[in-house]
Parts: C-alpha cells; sequence; structure tokens
C-alpha cells in the first residue's frame, strides 16, 4: 500500500470564529493517516488539525482529544452527537464543520 493509500481526504469547514484560530482559513482539505482496515475517526482528525494546522490559542479549539465544549461539529450536515462523536468512522470526501457557539462580550 502506498503512502497515499494510507491516508483519507476529508474536507474540514470552519465558521463562527474557529477559522480564526486557523489563520482565518475556512476550508482545509486534509489528510488522515488511516489505522488499519478500520479507516479513521474523528479523534483522529481532531488530532491533526490541532498538531499540523492549529495556528493559535489552542486551548479554545481542543480540550484533551476532543473539541472544546461550544464547538458544533457536523459531519456531512448531521451534528456528530448522532453519528457517535468521536468514534465517527470517517469516509472519503467527508465534510466536517466545526462552528463555534462561543462569543466573547
Amino acid at each position: 500500500m502506498s503512502a497515499e493509500e494510507d491516508c483519507m481526504e476529508v474536507m474540514v469547514e470552519l465558521s463562527g470564529g474557529t477559522e480564526l484560530l486557523f489563520g482565518n482559513c475556512r476550508q482545509l482539505k486534509v489528510k488522515v493517516a488511516k489505522s488499519g482496515d478500520n479507516g479513521c475517526d474523528l479523534r483522529q482528525l481532531i488530532e491533526v488539525l490541532k498538531n499540523n494546522h492549529l495556528k493559535e490559542r489552542p486551548e479554545l479549539f481542543v480540550v484533551g482529544d476532543s473539541v472544546r465544549p461550544g464547538i458544533l461539529v457536523l459531519i456531512n450536515e448531521v451534528d456528530w452527537e448522532l453519528l457517535g462523536q468521536h468514534n465517527y468512522r470517517l469516509q472519503p470526501n467527508d465534510r466536517v464543520l466545526f462552528i463555534s457557539t462561543l462569543h466573547g462580550g
């Protein structure tokens, strides 16, 4: 299996302020390494985003191995809570949207 076959590409969209943490980027094509025949899960995507794409203030995006409370996660327009949250197995060309619902005042 080639290195390219060992990865899966996912479209990530950022909105509601999360894009500011990623250098004002609203869309990213992210490659996530597959872990065996099981592919990869959302936890791995969050880790790749944190380690390779997050530009500032990681505490506003992640807590431990999850997104911070107040960030809505949609996978192909479906709330991740309905799909198993971290355990959701990513599919090629999935669209994962992170929207901050937190607003300062």
